[in-house]
């Protein structure tokens, strides 16, 4: 019986063996893959970082979306890859974990009869003859010489079996990840072709535009505009309209709401309520998951009626990282917000009120209101509003 086991064993110990060196042999292989990805991915950030070195036209822009989209298909491909490798090593790794638990099994219990009766007595009279005897006990004790280190193997096996499916787990997070980042910019590029109708006049038209906001509201937020006051204003009253439709450094109806302390801004959203309805804007489209976030936290009543349409966030924003106004500003000083059911804007503290406006080197005349809070170094702007 002895003679039998042993040669299996020595056998499911030599597929342990091999199939890690056919694991090594084919990890080689998938690496050269990665190698080839890898490169790549290196390839297409370089292109995209001398992309962006060059003119703002709009076929540069589009070359531009077509790059990191083929970057985020490369990227997938590498953790695709990666998955596929952990699972094939995984599946490996369960086929020798069955074999070595099933030969330890068989081991323990051979050791358990050997050390129950005594085993030179035992196989003495359970042999056929006195050479069968030694043969029985030289297998017997091979396999327990053995035991240590099969057990070692097989642990190791289970703690290497547990990290690469932890692995294959952070992968697959991974990829949902590049997946949605991938669609990002397929939806980012079909949304500048949209807002430009793939003409480079509008394009560069868009960019003289935001350039000239930028400008405006740098200086106003400086002190440089022309102002006058009007004088005390309570919380909620009436003090603006929002313009309807495209205007002078618009290209569409909203309010730019900005919150400032000593010329330096601070978030809206720091300030304003929760809890108003809202419909978010600010990404690739109007409910698109690639949105900025709208996440108020204050107690102030919102300068326009809700429901709230929210087109631009504060700071690094989508329109930044996806659109024509990234090559003009890098940090979106406020909020960009409209309201569904009325244009009137209002003071969200009581305060003192001024009526100004900027006139940039394009001729075009920004007009806003600013509220001087009572009882407080901060003051808000209201940009974007006929008085």
């Amino acid at each position: 019986m002895f003679k039998k086991v042993f040669p299996v064993l020595v056998f499911l110990i030599f597929l342990f063996s091999f199939l890690g060196f056919f694991n090594l042999a084919k990890a080689e292989t998938e690496q050269e893959r990665l190698n080839r990805l890898s490169r790549q991915i290196d390839e297409y950030q370089k292109e995209i970082l001398r992309l962006q070195s060059q003119s703002a036209t709009l076929a540069n822009q589009v070359a531009q979306f077509d790059t990191q989209i083929k970057l985020a298909e490369l990227k997938i491909s590498q953790t695709e890859e990666k998955i596929n490798s952990l699972i094939t090593r995984i599946n490996q790794l369960e086929i020798s974990l069955v074999a070595l638990s099933n030969a330890f099994k068989e081991r323990v219990i051979l050791t358990y009869k050997m050390s129950r009766f005594n085993e030179p007595y035992f196989l003495l009279i359970t042999s056929e003859d006195l050479k069968s005897a030694v043969s029985n006990y030289y297998y017997l004790k091979k396999i327990q010489d053995s035991d240590k280190n099969l057990l070692i193997k097989l642990q190791n096996a289970q703690e290497t079996y547990l990290e690469e499916k932890s692995g294959q787990e952070k992968l697959q997070q991974q990829l949902v990840e590049q997946k949605k980042s991938l669609d990002q910019q397929k939806n980012a590029k079909a949304y500048l072709l949209a807002q430009t109708k793939n003409d480079e006049k509008k394009y560069q038209s868009l960019l003289a535009q935001a350039k000239s906001e930028y400008e405006a509201i740098q200086a106003i937020i400086a002190g440089r505009g022309a102002e006058e006051a009007v004088g005390p204003v309570s919380a909620g009253q009436r003090i603006a309209t929002v313009i309807q439709g495209p205007s002078c450094n618009s290209n569409g109806s909203h309010l730019h709401f900005i919150v400032a302390r000593n010329g330096t801004t601070l978030n809206p959203f720091e300030f304003l309520k929760p809890g108003v309805a809202f419909e978010n804007c600010s990404g690739s489209s109007c409910g698109s998951t690639d949105g900025d976030p709208f996440n108020p936290s204050g107690s102030w009543d919102w300068p326009i009626l809700p429901s709230i349409r929210f087109t631009q966030g504060y700071g690094l924003t989508w329109a930044i990282r996806n659109t024509w106004v990234g090559r003009i500003y890098n940090f979106h000083n406020g909020i960009d917000i409209d309201s569904a059911s009325s244009s009137e804007v209002r003071a969200v503290q009581s305060g003192k009120l001024y009526r100004g406006s900027y006139t940039g080197m394009s001729g075009c005349r920004l007009r806003y209101v600013r509220v001087d809070h009572d009882n407080s170094d901060l003051e808000t702007f209201y940009l974007h509003i006929n008085y």
